[in-house]
C-alpha cells in the first residue's frame, strides 16, 4: 500500500509542469503526507476543455457514504480491481486524476526494530500517481485515492506494493477517459512501469521522525547516520 508520501513542490512549479490552471486556494508543501490530509490533484475540468490543479482531501469517499469516517481506508485503490469496485469503480471510470509526488514511504520491520524507507527518483525528478477522485456532500468535498499495483524489481525488499505511477507520455489519456462510463481505454493505463524504468527510484533509509504525522520538514527526508543500507 501507499499510506505516507511527500508531495513539496509549490502550485506554480505543478501547474507549470502539469499544464494546469491553479485552483487549490493556498495548498502548501507536504513531507510526510497521511491520511485524510488536503493533497494538489491534477484532473480535468468539468467541461474537459482544460487540467487543473486543485485539492482534494486523501481518502476517497464515495457520493452515497453516508458520512467521512471510513476515508482513511480509502487512501489506496488496488489496480486489480478498481474497475469493478463498487466504491471505486464509477470514479475509475469518469473521474481519474493525477496525483504529483516527490516520493513515498514504506516499513520494513528488523527484528524489534522497523527502518523506514523513502522510495523516490534518484535525480529529484517528480512523480504522477495514478489516482481517482469522487465529489462527497453537500458541498462536493472532493476526495481521492491513489491507485496501487504489485512492486516490481528493487523495491519488492520493501513492500510487496506500490503506487501505480505514470510516466509523462500516459498523463493526458489517464486523464481523459470516457464519460460513457466504461472506462475507455485506462484499463490498458492499468500496467505497472517495467523493471527498468523503476531503476531510477532509489530505497532511501530515513528516520523514524517521519512515522509521526505530526512531524514535517525536509529533514524527514535525509538519510540517519546509521541505517540499514540495500
Amino acid at each position: 500500500m501507499c499510506g505516507r508520501y511527500a508531495t513539496t513542490r509549490s502550485e506554480a512549479d505543478l501547474s507549470d509542469l502539469f499544464e494546469a490552471v491553479d485552483v487549490t486556494e493556498g495548498l502548501g508543501p507536504s513531507w510526510n503526507v497521511a491520511p485524510t490530509d488536503p493533497v494538489p490533484v491534477v484532473r480535468l475540468s468539468l467541461s474537459h476543455d482544460a487540467r487543473v490543479l486543485d485539492k482534494a482531501r486523501w481518502g476517497l469517499v464515495p457520493p452515497w457514504a453516508k458520512d467521512t469516517r471510513g476515508a482513511a481506508r480509502m487512501i489506496n485503490a488496488r489496480s486489480e480491481t478498481v474497475a469493478t469496485s463498487p466504491a471505486f469503480a464509477p470514479s475509475f471510470a469518469r473521474r481519474r486524476c493525477l496525483v504529483p509526488a516527490d516520493g513515498w514511504f514504506e516499513w520494513l520491520r528488523d527484528g524489534k526494530q522497523k527502518q523506514a524507507y523513502y522510495m523516490t527518483p534518484a535525480d529529484g525528478s517528480p512523480l504522477a500517481f495514478a489516482g481517482i477522485w469522487a465529489p462527497w456532500g453537500p458541498e462536493s468535498l472532493l476526495t481521492c485515492s491513489v491507485l496501487t499495483t504489485a512492486a516490481t524489481g528493487h523495491l519488492k525488499r520493501v513492500h510487496d506494493r506500490m503506487p501505480l505511477i505514470l510516466p509523462r507520455d500516459r498523463w493526458s489519456a489517464w486523464l481523459g477517459g470516457d464519460n460513457d462510463g466504461d472506462g475507455g481505454d485506462a484499463e490498458g493505463l492499468l500496467r505497472p512501469m517495467t523493471e527498468r524504468e523503476l531503476e531510477a527510484i532509489e530505497l532511501r533509509p530515513v528516520g523514524p521522525a517521519v512515522g509521526n504525522v505530526r512531524n514535517n520538514g525536509p529533514h524527514l527526508l535525509e538519510p540517519p547516520a546509521e541505517a540499514k543500507l540495500f
